[in-house]
């Protein structure tokens, strides 16, 4: 079974920028359109952002829009997402999976995630 490593969270101050990554197992990688999931604190599991299987185009929530970039390299097997100007609300377990914008409802196999904290 294919398995996802998330990496990269910390504690950051309002407006500072962070670089997660999802490391995947397995040699299928680059056929999977993958996203970023993040489950803040008391709240249930949100679709943060979605890209192509190529990288060719890239989506996202409209309250990361301008702030957050998806990016993969599929040589490496890794699953990228830029983070800048973060904000309080950002504050979330940050997960990546091979699901689209609803699919990840339906998912059962998370990984550990990384926390990402923002705060003054």
């Amino acid at each position: 079974q294919v398995q996802f490593v998330e990496s990269g969270g910390g504690l950051v101050q309002p407006g500072g920028s962070l670089r997660l990554s999802c490391a995947a197992s397995g040699s299928a990688f680059s056929t999977y359109y993958m996203s970023w999931v993040r489950r803040a604190p008391g709240k249930g599991l949100e679709w943060v952002a979605g890209i192509w299987r190529d990288g060719s185009r890239q989506y996202y929530t409209d309250s990361v829009k301008g702030r957050f970039t998806i990016s993969r390299d599929n040589a490496k097997n890794t699953l990228y997402l830029q983070m800048n100007n973060l904000k309080s609300d950002d504050t979330a377990t940050y997960y990546c999976a091979p699901v689209g914008r609803s699919g990840y409802k339906e998912y059962e196999y998370w990984g550990q995630g990384t926390q990402v904290t923002v705060s003054s």
